[in-house]
C-alpha cells in the first residue's frame, strides 16, 4: 500500500484493520523521516451486498461454500439445488421459515419484492418446495454471471492478452515502487547512488 503511494484502499469491513496498521506505520515513518508516505484510508462501500456462503456462513474458499464468478452453469445449478434449507422443514408438506434458511439470504440479494413475497408465503404455508424456492436464485445468479463469461472469453481464447496486461501493470508498478524506495532511502540517509 505504502510502496505505491495509495491514498484510498478499497477493502471489505474485515480488512479495514490491515489498512489501519499500514496507516500507523506510515505515520511513524513520516514523523521520523519527513512526509514520504501518503496516509492510506480504507474505502468501504457500505452499499455492497455481502453474499453468504452456500451453507449460510461467510463465503470462503476454505469453507468450500462458494460460487465462482465464472463457474459453469451446471455447477451453479447443482450447488444451489443442494444448498441446505430450513432444518425444521423435513418434508415437502412441512411449513418453513425463510429467516432460518440460507437460501433466503440469496433472495434478499437477487430477488425482487414480488419473488420475496412469493417465497415468504409459499415457504411458510408449504405451498412451494425448496427446489421451487431455489430456482429464481439459480436464474438470477446465472443472469449475473453471463456478462462475466462473455467478457472473459477473449482472454480465454488468447491468453497472451492477459500476459501483456500483467507485464504492463508490472512495469508501471515497478517504476512507482522504485521512486518510492528512492525517496525512502534518501530520507533515511541510505542513498547508495
Amino acid at each position: 500500500i505504502l510502496l505505491y503511494d495509495t491514498d484510498l484502499v478499497p477493502v471489505g469491513k474485515d480488512q479495514k484493520q490491515h489498512v489501519e496498521v499500514t496507516r500507523d506505520i506510515a505515520i511513524k515513518f513520516n514523523n521520523e523521516y519527513g512526509e514520504i508516505f501518503t496516509l492510506p484510508e480504507p474505502e468501504i462501500d457500505e452499499d455492497v451486498a455481502t453474499v453468504p456462503g452456500l451453507d449460510g456462513q461467510k463465503m470462503s474458499k476454505s469453507y468450500n461454500n462458494t460460487i465462482a464468478l465464472r463457474e459453469d452453469a451446471e455447477s451453479v445449478r447443482k450447488k444451489i439445488r443442494t444448498m441446505q434449507t430450513d432444518p425444521q422443514r423435513v418434508r415437502r408438506s412441512d411449513p418453513g421459515d425463510p429467516d432460518k434458511c440460507p437460501v433466503w439470504q440469496f433472495h434478499l440479494i437477487y430477488s425482487d419484492d414480488d419473488t420475496r413475497q412469493w417465497v415468504q408465503k409459499g415457504c411458510r404455508s408449504a405451498g412451494i418446495g425448496c427446489l421451487e424456492c431455489k430456482q429464481p436464485v439459480i436464474d438470477a445468479v446465472l443472469k449475473e454471471q453471463a456478462p462475466m463469461h462473455e467478457r472473459a472469453q477473449p482472454y480465454l481464447d488468447d491468453p497472451q492478452l492477459v500476459r501483456n496486461i500483467i507485464a504492463d501493470g508490472c512495469e508501471k508498478a515497478r517504476k512507482l515502487a522504485q521512486e518510492t524506495m528512492r525517496d525512502v532511502r534518501e530520507a533515511m540517509g541510505l542513498d547508495y547512488s
